[in-house]
């Protein structure tokens, strides 16, 4: 079954309005994987349609290639997906593990031989959530030389130790950096500024939910900044001398919202938080 989209929408909700199927049955099939979306497997409800997309619900589809992690949009032109946590974006001189940019590029390439694939922005390699890729070198440089004036959100969520002092702030350092790649708060006259806002939305006995925006992208400014405050991110061994014995870093990059050229206007994207988080602040 076919079909091409004719106007914006969330892809459960465009197939259900449009199509004669009941809602129970379009969530099986993007459970089960038979939902593609420019050619590719979709399995969010919430998946963002724009006019032209082309739908093919396929129920035959056990054995394609698919990524292990949810692609979040794709178009001719980007990839963006939502990174697990303990993956790098993309290697280093130092660090040559599998990597983000590999993975999406092998299965770039299991759809088209000629496929290429161009890392955008990063995130930490302990920390989980929304990464664009491009596809062409046009519009990633295009994103990366406009990047600070084409987002406009940029939004994470963290667990972190403790309960903060104040329930809603505005964090405003000065960051350097060590020969050892660890950011720290500093006096320095090359100082790079951070601003991290954030907001307390949930507590319990012993940790708090927190919802962040960033105004600036400095590396690990997030860690640093909730650290600084004695209240770290929990299974933050980096930034942190609280042993807490967790397997992850409970850092997510949730909601990015960015001027999309193609198109032009804003689109914003947006994951689930990981249920790990649930479980912690239950």
């Amino acid at each position: 079954m076919k079909l091409i989209v004719k106007n914006e929408g969330e892809l459960l909700d465009y197939l259900y309005n449009n199509l004669d199927i009941p809602k129970k049955r379009i969530k099986q099939y993007l459970t089960h994987g038979s939902i593609y979306v420019n050619n590719s497997r979709v399995k969010q409800y919430n998946y963002k349609l724009f006019p032209g997309m082309n739908i093919v619900i396929d129920t035959d589809s056990k054995n394609k290639k698919s990524l292990p992690f949810d692609i979040v949009f794709e178009d001719d032109n980007i990839i963006v997906v939502n990174k697990p946590s303990g993956l790098l974006t993309i290697s280093t001189s130092k660090e040559k593990e599998r990597t983000l940019f590999h993975i999406v590029r092998e299965y770039l390439v299991s759809k088209d031989k000629n496929s290429k694939v161009f890392i955008v922005h990063r995130l930490d390699k302990d920390t989980s959530g929304i990464v664009i890729l491009a596809k062409n070198e046009k519009i990633k440089k295009q994103l990366q030389d406009n990047w600070n004036e084409y987002v406009s959100l940029r939004e994470y969520v963290a667990i972190v130790h403790g309960h903060l002092k104040k329930k809603d702030d505005r964090i405003v350092q000065m960051l350097s950096e060590t020969k050892t790649n660890l950011v720290y708060v500093s006096k320095k006259d090359d100082a790079k500024e951070a601003i991290t806002n954030y907001k307390v939305i949930k507590e319990n006995e012993d940790y708090s939910l927190v919802n962040i925006n960033i105004e600036t992208g400095r590396k690990n400014q997030i860690r640093v900044a909730f650290s600084s405050l004695g209240n770290p991110i929990l299974g933050d061994k980096k930034y942190s001398n609280i042993k807490d014995g967790l397997n992850r870093l409970y850092l997510h990059a949730n909601r990015l919202k960015i001027y999309y050229p193609i198109i032009k206007k804003d689109i914003l994207f947006e994951v689930a938080n990981p249920s790990e988080f649930k479980k912690i602040m239950e």
